[in-house]
């Protein structure tokens, strides 16, 4: 099993920039891919990036593309989402996800989940 734990959203302005964290425990982190999702209210469950187990790949959709970027440190068990120039259209919760499905955008494929992050962007 893998926990995972967030950290690192909060109340932003627009144009500002986050680094989104997640920190897993448990089983080695290194076999899991790594996926990102955002709820915004009243919204469903989107997908937003997603990295390699070994950090080799990564991939983000088209409408974050250029702001979002994703990494991870395996030595650490940790994995982060940067997030540059927020927009008001960015808020929402935002979940990391493991799996062993690089860049699937299906919740379901993706075993282990973290609490979630609430980011706020203000106009």
């Amino acid at each position: 099993q893998v926990q995972l734990v967030q950290s690192g959203g909060g109340l932003v302005r627009a144009g500002d920039s986050l680094r989104l964290s997640c920190a897993a425990s448990g089983s080695t982190f290194s076999n899991y891919d790594i996926g990102w999702f955002r709820q915004a209210p009243g919204k469903e469950r989107e997908f937003v990036a997603a990295i390699s187990r070994g950090g080799r790949y990564t991939y983000s959709v088209d409408s974050v593309k250029g702001r979002f970027t994703n990494s991870r440190e395996n030595a650490k068990n940790t994995a982060y989402l940067q997030i540059n120039s927020l927009k008001p259209d960015d808020t929402g919760v935002y979940y990391c996800a493991a799996g062993q499905s690089y860049g699937s955008n299906r919740p379901a494929s993706y075993r282990y989940w973290g609490q979630g992050t609430q980011v706020t962007v203000s106009s």
